[in-house]
């Protein structure tokens, strides 16, 4: 079951947030390999949903923006 949260954006547009298991439901990537790839600067890093807290989650179009960039990546290089 994927965990999201809405959030309303400047009254008309929507962002949701994706905890970790939507992220690896989208992704196909372990927890650990996750945090590997944000620690390395290659995944987005997910937003604390309470100043303070623990809870953490990432921007679902960023990480949609993600797995698109992996498939440019692939399709240039099938392309060559």
């Amino acid at each position: 079951m994927q965990q999201t949260v809405n959030h309303s954006y400047n009254g008309s547009r929507r962002k949701r947030l994706l905890r970790l298991r939507g992220v690896q439901e989208l992704t196909g990537l372990s927890r650990s390999y996750i945090y590997d790839l944000v620690n390395r600067g290659l995944l987005p890093p997910p937003v604390t949903l309470v100043p303070g807290g623990t809870s953490r989650a990432w921007v679902e179009d960023e990480i949609l923006n993600f797995i698109d960039q992996r498939i440019a990546e692939r399709d240039q290089e099938v392309g060559q």
